[in-house]
């Protein structure tokens, strides 16, 4: 099965009650359920118990409480908060063995006008300019964990494509920023839902990373424990997630062994379409 046609599978959740949802994780090899996975699974579940199709989800802030386990189901509850004149609310726990792993509050908002206005999208290069997936694989697969070599190798549902490879090569401590184009790798459903829990999904590869750079370190090193702690995401404007989206990312913060990431998400004409921010924990293992 294609990835992006297993993408789809894993948010197509299965429901079990009025406000009950089951969802399953690929068997990749991953010791824990990927965060991005819950986000995107639980905004489905949410979004299946929103009737009026014209509420799109605007925000949504999620709390990771435990690593999931991708051996067994995860089961979403829905709690319908409020149903309002312009705007739908809703939190959604996952639970798996019993216990929660995951909660997140989202709001659903009809449709308004009213002041417009954005940043400005960052000068970097194209994605037809930058190293291929195969181009990529080629580099980063001698340096990778085990672990990591064996997700790589497969094809994978979200196509990326950063705009400077040095930083996986070079120890040397930078300004914390980054930018990677990515997009589903292939073609999605003409549904806006769909496309937005895409995004949720894909809006946690590589953001807490960003905090990492500052310390010329990266994820890829065996003596790093990373783990996102909470995540926001704000949906501003209608977008494509099988199309080229630009996530510029960047750490104000880290301290207390928790790093703090922002990420701006544009489509290729420079439109801002999300907003993200995440805190996470990053720990030296300790040695053995």
């Amino acid at each position: 099965m294609p990835a992006v046609d297993q993408l789809l599978s894993i948010l197509d959740l299965e429901q079990l009650e009025h406000n009950l949802f089951r969802g399953r994780s690929p068997q990749n090899g991953w010791q824990r359920v990927f965060g991005g996975q819950v986000v995107g699974q639980a905004l489905t579940a949410a979004y299946r118990t929103v009737e009026d199709e014209d509420r799109v989800a605007h925000s949504l802030h999620a709390y990771f409480l435990l690593g999931g386990d991708p051996k067994v189901p995860i089961v979403y509850h829905v709690d319908r908060i409020r149903d309002g004149g312009s705007f739908t609310t809703r939190r959604v726990t996952a639970i798996q063995h019993g216990r929660p792993i995951y909660t997140m509050a989202v709001s659903f908002h009809a449709p308004e006008t009213g002041f417009e206005h954005q940043v400005e999208m960052p000068k970097v290069a194209q994605p037809e300019d930058l190293p291929s997936e195969e181009e990529l694989k080629a580099r980063l697969l001698p340096i990778l964990p085990e672990v990591m070599r064996l997700y790589w190798e497969r094809d994978r549902p979200i196509e990326l494509r950063p705009v400077d490879l040095s930083r996986f090569f070079c120890k040397e401590k930078v300004e914390p920023k980054q930018y990677i184009w990515f997009r589903a790798n292939g073609a999605l459903p003409d549904n806006f839902r769909l496309h937005q829990c895409v995004l949720a999904y894909a809006s946690d590869f590589s953001l807490l990373d960003t905090a990492l750079v500052a310390h010329g370190r990266s994820l890829f090193e065996p003596d790093l424990m990373l783990a996102s702690l909470d995540h926001a995401v704000w949906l501003h404007r209608p977008f494509k997630a099988d199309e080229w989206l630009l996530y510029a990312m960047d750490s104000p913060s880290a301290q207390g062994a928790r790093g703090f990431c922002r990420g701006s998400i544009f489509s290729r004409d420079g439109t801002l379409v999300a907003s993200v921010a995440q805190e996470g924990l990053i720990r030296e293992k300790a040695a053995k």
